[in-house]
């Protein structure tokens, strides 16, 4: 499976996702599900990615392929399209008919059927910084300052720390830290959530993108912050009364 998670904020975007996949105990893999399109200075698309493999790598090649198209014009490629929301129109449209398609094969052989989920976030310049959250029939939801964040995946066991402690005024060295806590509650109640992870920051108007960072295995920064946690979670649980 996978967890995504994505914040908009005043400062700008921070991303993160997992890389495990899964077709079974004991066909588990390692693929990166955070992908970006830019042109520094001038727009930076990141898109992340979770559900069937086939439907994700598909759609990521199609939109790949129509960037590098000759004929790529602003209604064919989301680096020509001149609002983030067309961006998101447009790959909607892509995943939806993916899916289909795929959905449409898996069903004559009679396998279940294959679905995916995306998270895409940027900005183009002199455009305002939009993230959205695109579901498998192409539709999409868009964050706002009452909701200032988007998961897909494994989603509930790292959402209350984001309602918690996000607002669009966090910072981002703290929405750093909120989204890797969110991930920590997640690996630890899901075995289909696994590491490698990557994190990622946009500033608001540098249309590029910023610091990033694979988290792996035995990262001796997250599993100390996990420790620093789980220790503050076990004294407040002490002190509570009823």
């Amino acid at each position: 499976m996978t967890y995504c998670v994505g914040l908009k904020l005043n400062a700008g975007l921070v991303l993160l996702s997992d890389t495990r996949t899964n077709a079974g105990l004991d066909n588990i893999a390692t693929y990166r599900k955070m992908f970006f399109f830019e042109e520094p200075g001038e727009r930076v698309i990141a898109i992340m990615t979770a559900g069937s493999l086939s439907v994700t790598q598909t759609t990521l090649a199609r939109l790949q392929e129509a960037i590098d198209d000759e004929m790529a014009d602003e209604t064919t490629s989301i680096m020509l399209a001149p609002t983030m929301l067309q961006v998101a129109t447009m790959i909607g449209d892509t995943l939806s008919r993916t899916r289909r398609e795929i959905s449409d094969q898996c069903r004559e052989l009679k396998q279940s059927q294959a679905s995916a989920s995306m998270i895409v976030a940027g900005q183009r310049a002199d455009g305002d910084m939009r993230m959205f959250l695109i579901y498998p029939e192409g539709n999409f939801i868009e964050a706002t300052d009452d909701t200032p964040f988007l998961q897909i995946g494994e989603h509930k066991y790292g959402k209350p720390i984001l309602d918690r402690v996000v607002t669009p005024a966090t910072s981002l060295p703290d929405a750093q830290k909120a989204v890797l806590l969110s991930m920590d509650s997640t690996l630890r109640s899901n075995l289909s959530v696994g590491m490698p992870l990557d994190l990622a920051i946009i500033e608001k108007d540098a249309c590029a993108v910023g610091a990033t960072r694979r988290i792996l295995d035995g990262d001796a920064d997250f599993m100390q912050m996990s420790s620093a946690w789980s220790a503050a979670l076990r004294d407040s649980f002490v002190k509570v009364s009823i």
